[in-house]
């Protein structure tokens, strides 16, 4: 049995309902929360991953499954997310206060590059991801590649807009002139004919 898990087995009550307390405060507050199964992770893997997640303002927590189910519990924490099957093996919380999509997205990295931790589920703003659409959300582009797509995205008919608004200015500025000439042209014309 790991240090962590005899730590939680031989807390007392009281440090127990504290403990659960706390996490049911972080989990209310959390933008996401993502619950990844960390078994093959070394201690240097592991701080490597804390290190890479708190770049994106987001950290690990290593949590016993039955502490983790009562405070999911208290913090209203969807059943998906707490049924027995997702809470199995080695548990560890991923949670994020500011970007919701950032931790996924480092989690998705670092599991190309040392094959662990698995994703299990996870609560982004509120709404439930299985494994599936956490797995395809951790493969989107950064948040600021996004907006840029987006704003590429929108402006790029605006654009498109204006260079056909500008044509058909150019054709009226053309077609002016060359009326303004058949004028200035024409009145000549006139006034040598009348002299």
């Amino acid at each position: 049995m790991s240090r962590l898990g005899r730590d939680f087995l031989f807390m007392k009550k009281s440090e127990k309902t504290f403990f659960v307390q706390n996490l049911t405060e972080e989990l209310k507050s959390a933008k996401s929360v993502i619950l990844i199964n960390f078994a093959g992770m070394g201690v240097k893997t592991q701080q490597e991953l804390k290190k890479r997640l708190k770049e994106v303002n987001a950290r690990m927590l290593v949590v016993k499954n039955t502490l983790l189910k009562r405070a999911g519990q208290q913090a209203k924490l969807t059943k998906e997310t707490l049924t027995d099957t997702v809470l199995t093996g080695q548990t560890a919380l991923i949670l994020a206060d500011n970007d919701p999509v950032a931790p996924l997205q480092v989690l998705g990295k670092f599991a190309l590059e040392f094959e662990v931790p698995q994703l299990k589920v996870g609560i982004i703003e509120g709404v439930f991801q299985d494994t599936d659409t956490l797995e395809k959300v951790s493969k989107l582009p950064g948040k600021n590649v996004l907006v840029a797509q987006a704003i590429g995205a929108i402006a790029a008919p605006l654009y498109g807009i204006v260079g056909v608004l500008e044509a058909n200015m150019q054709k009226l500025i053309f077609v002016l002139n060359e009326y303004s000439k058949s004028q200035k042209s024409s009145a000549k014309s006139q006034t040598n004919s009348n002299n």
